[in-house]
């Protein structure tokens, strides 16, 4: 295991290579503010198990990859696109997709499997749209198109996604950050506060950096609806999403698989909009079925 600091798409990103050299390269893409640590242990090394490279990295502007700069203000954003206007951005989600095409090149990987969570299956998305020739195969896991006619998250899921900490000191923003992840965690496969507190200590450790998610919110909500894009990707795609997520409702899954021409949906009773340590076999497993089946068909090609 290996980690690194690479130049990629102009920009310097923070990456973890769990290997096997060699073998079938499976790239992660994180959601939302959170970084590489993220990623649950039992996922990264049942796909080691069943014969993957895991590498995982940190999207810019989180963890120990580049910080851009200029803070967007938000009403100004929320007017241009009011008004059908392209607004200024320090980025998009374009820019974080090559991004991760960078890493792969950084890496001398032509061809990867990419799998990304909530604003990181967008930016699969994005890969799928714009860097095909790249991905062998993607996985979209609790993510959406940005259809704006789909249901919103909950009041209490925003809420909690927006709330600020009481205070600046370590201590208060895990227990924050705790009692936000208990609003959108899976409710039949709650964690310990032990456990909790660990992931998100394990998270604020690594790098805690709240204005990175302004402008990582921006480019959310400035990317539009990829649906029609969507609909040119002929890659195997396969869509996972939770029954009980409220922060990115199952609708937004579905929609995702819909636009998709052959994309295997795959929706879990009781997930929310977490990654539940119970639920990674289930995860290995389709994962990797998954991408076993879409490297016999780019074989017999």
């Amino acid at each position: 295991m290996v980690q690194t600091q690479i130049k990629a798409n102009g920009i310097t990103i923070n990456i973890e290579d769990r290997g096997p050299e060699g073998a079938a390269p499976i790239l992660l893409v994180n959601g939302y503010t959170s970084t590489m640590m993220s990623w649950p242990v039992e996922l990264m090394e049942g796909l080691r198990e069943r014969g993957f490279r895991v590498i995982r990295y940190d999207n810019r502007d989180v963890g120990r990859s580049e910080k851009l700069t200029g803070l967007p203000d938000m009403r100004e954003i929320i007017a241009a696109v009011r008004a059908g206007k392209t607004p200024e951005l320090p980025y998009m989600l374009a820019d974080m997709a090559t991004d991760g095409i960078g890493v792969l090149d950084a890496l001398g990987i032509e061809r990867a499997h990419v799998m990304g969570i909530s604003m990181g299956g967008m930016i699969v998305q994005r890969m799928a749209i714009h860097h095909a020739d790249r991905l062998i195969s993607a996985t979209s896991i609790m993510s959406t198109t940005g259809n704006p006619d789909l249901p919103k998250a909950s009041d209490a899921a925003m809420a909690a996604l927006q709330a600020q900490p009481p205070a600046e000191d370590r201590e208060s923003i895990i227990r924050h950050r705790m009692k936000g992840r208990r609003v959108y965690e899976s409710p039949a496969y709650p964690r310990s506060d032990e456990a909790l507190y660990e992931l998100v200590a394990r998270e604020y450790d690594h790098m805690y950096y709240p204005e990175g998610g302004i402008r990582q919110y921006a480019a959310i909500g400035c990317d539009g609806s990829r649906v029609e894009e969507l609909k040119s990707v002929r890659l195997p795609f396969l869509v996972i999403h939770g029954l009980a997520d409220p922060l990115v409702p199952v609708e937004g899954g579905i929609d995702t698989a819909k636009s998709v021409p052959g994309a295997t949906l795959e929706l879990i009773e009781g997930m929310g909009h977490d990654l539940p340590v119970e639920l990674c076999p289930r995860y290995v497993e389709l994962i990797a079925a998954h991408a076993e089946a879409a490297q016999r068909k780019n074989a017999a090609e």
